[in-house]
């Protein structure tokens, strides 16, 4: 009987393993091969040994591209996460059109990345463009936004909060769970409503901000559509991210084993990350019943 539990289990769950064999352990693998190999797509892979990660680490470009990645990922997580509970704070509250704003707040987020980069590399023009128009109309030159490295960078994190929404959804959630007897009996203590805010609410809410910053990490770290539409990578290589060099070595330079080599790099490099996040976590995170 426990056995024919199991292969019923199994029989059920076997679309999702099948596809999770073909489209990630397979790729994953074949890329960890390739990438001690030599594949240029068009001739045999030629086995190299460690060729390939040795050319890794005397790479300019893995420099340049590693630090612009750790610069966007510093930089956009915490901006992310204080706009997304803030906005899930006040959209929280009772309001007229609360569900308007929820909407409004969320829609960005079902829009194609291709999309909005398009629509804010527009907006971000110059001349033209409205960020700077709307700036003019409080008495500020805007600057040339992708004229240099600080603010093309400033540009794509500025868009990336624009898409606030999913973080948005899953903090509304988490709030509606936190205990209202804790907020009253904070409040009847005296506690100021930011008081409760940092020692009731983010608190209680604490292992949904894990995930968020996790789920928002592993995004971030692959940045590739909007900084490739809005700059290329531009101006001389200040928004060229590691994602980004992935491609160009695979299919502009036609090197699939460097390529490969850089893929797996990246993978691991997530892997360890978000493992050291969850560590983090056990020491910071508050769950029901204690901390763990």
């Amino acid at each position: 009987m426990k056995r024919f539990r199991t292969l019923t289990g199994l029989a059920w769950i076997s679309p999702w393993l099948l596809g999770f064999a073909c489209f990630t352990m397979l790729p994953l693998a074949m890329g960890l091969w390739y990438s001690f190999t030599d594949w240029t797509l068009l001739e045999p892979a030629i086995p190299i040994g460690m060729d390939n990660y040795e050319r890794l680490l005397g790479d300019e470009v893995v420099h340049i591209a590693t630090w612009n990645t750790l610069l966007y990922l510093v930089i956009s997580i915490p901006l992310l996460t204080i706009a997304s509970i803030a906005m899930a704070v006040l959209l929280s509250k009772p309001a007229r059109f609360q569900a308007f704003w929820r909407v409004a707040v969320f829609a960005p987020s079902v829009l194609p990345l291709v999309a909005l980069a398009t629509i804010f590399k527009l907006m971000y023009d110059a001349e033209l463009g409205a960020m700077n128009k709307g700036l003019s109309f409080v008495g500020i030159d805007g600057p040339n936004w992708f004229g240099t490295e600080a603010w093309a960078m400033t540009a794509i994190i500025l868009m990336n909060l624009w898409v606030v929404g999913p973080a948005m959804v899953i903090y509304l959630a988490a709030l509606r769970d936190v205990p209202r007897d804790l907020n009253e009996a904070a409040s009847l203590d005296g506690v100021s409503w930011w008081g409760r805010l940092v020692n009731v609410t983010l608190p209680m809410i604490s292992p949904v901000i894990l995930f968020n910053v996790i789920i928002g990490f592993i995004n971030a770290a692959q940045v590739f559509v909007v900084p490739y539409i809005m700059t290329a990578g531009g101006p001389n290589r200040g928004t060229y991210f590691w994602s980004m060099y992935v491609y160009d070595a695979a299919f502009k330079y036609g090197d699939m084993g460097y390529a490969s080599t850089l893929g797996v790099v990246q993978f691991a490099a997530i892997l360890l990350l978000t493992l050291g996040l969850l560590l983090v976590g056990r020491r910071y995170v508050y769950y029901r019943g204690g901390m763990t």
